[in-house]
């Protein structure tokens, strides 16, 4: 387990800096509407999504986090029993307060199996029960539910990055390995993927949680850019390839592109190529993610801003 931060680093002011919807404003929209118990605009911007399973993953998984999410999305399905769409959006809700103590979760798991029994081929209640099971399960349930993500949308983008993250948290004393699986996971699932898949970047992101298990379990500093974790002859091979796949392949439409951009922009600042930096922080504008910027117990706005701010030359 990592400490808790130094006194003064305020969680609150972080977890208010971040937008988990990121630059979806018409899930931002939907999402106030909810919490006003206006459900039909839930209903109306899950339906128009449709089998965009990654946009799907990533608008119900936002949803879900909403402290009124559970109540009125019980109230959507006794308006709308037949309902598909109020019973994922149940169940990830539910998945929700189960990681906050606030549900068993035994509840959770059986309110996304029966969700996933009304919709077989949506692979977004299997990505709730994976977001439990990351957390609270046994290593075999965890691959189990990512084998079931992947069979109904086999390039999921937020079910990779929760398996890379468990991946990395095995053998955390074992120092900076560059044969650990992680590496092998992240690799091997890039390498799958289409040419133009956002998965090309998954190396990037195995390296920054590995830092993340290091740096907490005390095995070298915590400042990224101090620890030395992105110096290696690997780690650099990495950086150019991923930066490269991103000048080629760049996509505007990927409704989790910023999560990818911020942890290439974070590896760029901890390599020193702060160009590089520069062109992706203008890619992320003001849509930062708490993943990596706060690893391993930092104040991740606090890290994100004043690295965007040093190489854009702004105050």
């Amino acid at each position: 387990m990592s400490p808790p931060p130094p006194l003064g680093r305020g969680r609150k002011r972080t977890s208010q800096a971040f937008d988990a919807a990121l630059d979806d404003a018409e899930l931002a929209v939907a999402r106030t509407s909810l919490n006003q118990g206006r459900w039909t605009d839930v209903r109306d911007l899950l339906a128009a999504t449709g089998d965009d399973w990654d946009r799907r993953g990533h608008r119900v998984t936002v949803l879900a986090q909403e402290s009124a999410a559970l109540a009125w999305t019980r109230d959507w399905q006794l308006a709308e029993p037949e309902s598909v769409d109020a019973a994922v959006l149940l169940g990830c809700a539910t998945v929700e307060r189960a990681l906050h103590g606030k549900e068993r979760p035994d509840t959770a798991r059986e309110a996304c199996r029966r969700a996933a029994d009304l919709a077989p081929h949506d692979p977004t209640p299997w990505l709730g029960l994976l977001l439990l099971e990351r957390m609270l399960g046994a290593e075999d349930d965890v691959v189990r539910l990512f084998d079931e993500v992947r069979h109904r949308h086999a390039v999921h983008h937020h079910a990779h990055h929760l398996m890379v993250a468990r991946l990395a948290e095995r053998r955390a004393d074992a120092g900076q390995d560059p044969l650990h699986e992680v590496y092998d996971f992240a690799n091997w699932s890039a390498e799958q993927a289409p040419a133009d898949s956002p998965l090309a970047i998954l190396p990037v992101v195995a390296h920054a949680e590995r830092f993340r298990v290091l740096a907490g379990a005390g095995n070298g500093p915590a400042d990224p850019v101090a620890s030395g974790h992105w110096a290696g002859r690997r780690a650099r091979q990495v950086m150019k390839a991923a930066f490269d796949w991103w000048l080629e392949w760049e996509h505007g439409d990927h409704p989790r592109r910023l999560v990818d951009l911020n942890f290439l922009a974070h590896a760029k600042i901890c390599e020193g190529r702060d160009g590089e930096a520069a062109a992706l922080f203008l890619r992320i504008a003001e849509h930062p993610t708490a993943a990596p910027w706060s690893y391993p117990d930092r104040d991740g706005y606090q890290a994100f801003r004043a690295a965007r701010d040093r190489v854009l030359g702004t105050v």
